[in-house]
């Protein structure tokens, strides 16, 4: 798991409250507690989005804030391996971090590292929204310079809920492969993944 694990990209549990005859309530995340106070990181926006069953978003990657004369190498090397637990690091405000829920539906979410200097890692994992209670229902943060994409398992809707570390803005987007797929991986994402 180790050699597999992407540097900065945390998965982490969530309580879903069962409420009998009414539904479910589940939890996000805590500012004062959890894995998000311990990174520091609390979003300044908030979104949702409803992903149409068999659907696909596809990959885009937000690009990583370097500060002025530093080597990008050295840089995120410092910020992900060598000093790791110093949170401090952390360009929150300069770059944009994900934090993902699902709420409904099962989604597949592919990551893969392209920061520089870094190896090709990519991870792959399926998801349960809280409709479907499991030990799958947790929250994604996503570091900058990660590539992401997300497709819907099956005809279900998928409904997510996520937070950014800065506002929207269009230069945070940068866009690989944008096409919507309705089976397996498509040939771009293949060729994406095995560069």
């Amino acid at each position: 798991m180790k050699d597999a694990w992407i540097p900065g990209v945390e998965i982490f549990t969530r309580k879903i409250h069962p409420q009998r005859h009414r539904g479910f309530f589940g939890e996000f995340g805590r500012r004062d507690d959890g894995i998000l106070a311990q990174i520091g990181l609390w979003p300044k926006q908030w979104s949702g989005a409803r992903m149409f069953g068999q659907s696909a978003k596809g990959f885009h990657v937000h690009p990583p804030s370097i500060p002025e004369n530093a080597d990008t190498a050295d840089w995120l090397r410092r910020v992900f391996i060598d000093e790791a637990r110093n949170y401090s690091l952390r360009r929150y405000n300069d770059e944009q971090w994900d934090v993902m829920f699902f709420l409904q539906g099962r989604a597949e979410v592919i990551l893969c590292d392209i920061r520089a200097g870094f190896p090709r890692r990519i991870m792959r994992f399926f998801l349960d929204g809280d409709n479907h209670r499991s030990s799958n229902n947790v929250g994604i943060v996503i570091p900058p310079g990660v590539a992401h994409a997300i497709r819907a398992e099956g005809s279900e809707d998928v409904i997510l809920v996520y937070g950014t570390s800065t506002s929207f803005r269009p230069e945070f987007e940068g866009r690989i492969a944008s096409e919507i797929e309705t089976a397996e991986l498509p040939e771009s994402w293949q060729k994406f993944l095995s560069l």
